[in-house]
């Protein structure tokens, strides 16, 4: 379903939930020409009323029915726990709301695949906030990849990590969607798929909590052009967030942390250019951009953010889990 647009109307955002990564979203937000939050919702009236102040939201909500239920919301921005975005993106369809959903799209393929197909039944724009892939400085390496600057591309490497907090419940709590694969290792997953395509094979192992999440993992990936990615992941140990591309004419290297860089270094003939493409704000920008950007010209899907290759990447998660031993959620 197309909004229109008036050549000087802005793109009018809702923000569902408040949290730590709406904070970021909405302050990228005011860095972003042509667009304008218009409202936040919360399942707590206070908490949006003072997230509204904050970020200078005209309106705020204490549902997140009545945010998608706002006429004056173009698209809404879901960003509460991945564990919930089934049902909050499904109320933000229902209520005929375009819709960015933070990164993982759902728990599992199953319920991706739904999600999908139920915004292209409906007409609706939908993508995952997999802001990674609208930075600047990840786009120009892939391009640089692609275009044959690095040869015969052989390997891809990317680890992300950190140490969770031992009282952050969202990050342990097997009810709220807790893993490090579904909140970061999705990063060192979908550059390799960004670079090399969907693979043949995947090995993987982990370890998993007491409570049965996993914490630890790594996986090797084949693709049928005769590349390997290595990728690893953990929220139990500080890794050093690097990624790089290799071929046989040279490399490119991407310092940490390489999900949001503000500049990558290429390396050819013993010789090492760094290139630096300019980023807004903390990244969450382009995103936005390219959202607004879709929008206006009527499309419902982005070719920054395909809804194909986050079902794709999706499948390869569930069997990852499915190898460290941890059942479809």
């Amino acid at each position: 379903m197309a909004i229109e647009f008036a050549a000087d109307r802005a793109v009018r955002w809702g923000i569902l939930a408040t949290g730590h990564i709406a904070e970021s979203f909405a302050t990228d937000l005011a860095l972003t020409e042509g667009n304008e939050l218009a409202a936040v919702g919360s399942r707590s009236s206070d908490s949006a009323s003072a997230f509204a102040d904050r970020h200078g939201a005209a309106r705020s909500y204490g549902s997140y029915s009545e945010l998608a239920a706002d006429p004056e919301v173009d698209v809404i921005y879901v960003a509460t726990p991945h564990s919930r975005h089934l049902d909050d993106v499904m109320t933000c369809f229902e209520a005929g709301k375009a819709v960015l959903c933070e990164k993982a799209l759902t728990m599992n393929a199953t319920d991706t695949r739904a999600l999908v197909d139920e915004a292209r039944r409906r007409e609706l724009f939908f993508a995952e906030a997999m802001w990674m892939r609208t930075n600047p400085n990840i786009r120009r390496a892939v391009e640089l990849a692609a275009d044959g600057l690095l040869g015969d591309l052989g390997q891809v490497r990317a680890e992300l990590g950190f140490v969770a907090p031992p009282d952050k419940a969202r990050l342990w709590d097997p009810a709220l969607g807790a893993g490090a694969l579904l909140d970061i290792g999705i990063y060192p997953l979908t550059f390799a798929h960004l670079v090399l395509g969907e693979p043949i094979s995947i090995v993987a192992a982990g370890v998993r909590s007491d409570r049965g999440i996993d914490v630890n993992g790594g996986a090797t990936l084949t693709y049928a052009s005769g590349a390997v990615a290595s990728i690893a992941w953990t929220q139990v140990a500080h890794s050093d967030n690097r990624a790089s591309i290799a071929g046989d004419r040279g490399r490119i290297e991407i310092p940490a942390r390489f999900h949001h860089p503000t500049e990558i270094n290429h390396t050819h003939d013993d010789h090492t250019d760094t290139i630096r493409e300019p980023v807004v704000g903390r990244g969450y920008a382009h995103e936005i951009a390219e959202v607004a950007a879709c929008l206006r010209a009527g499309t419902t899907e982005s070719a920054l953010l395909p809804l194909d290759d986050t079902v794709a990447i999706m499948e390869q998660i569930d069997e990852i889990l499915r190898q460290i031993g941890i059942a479809e959620r």
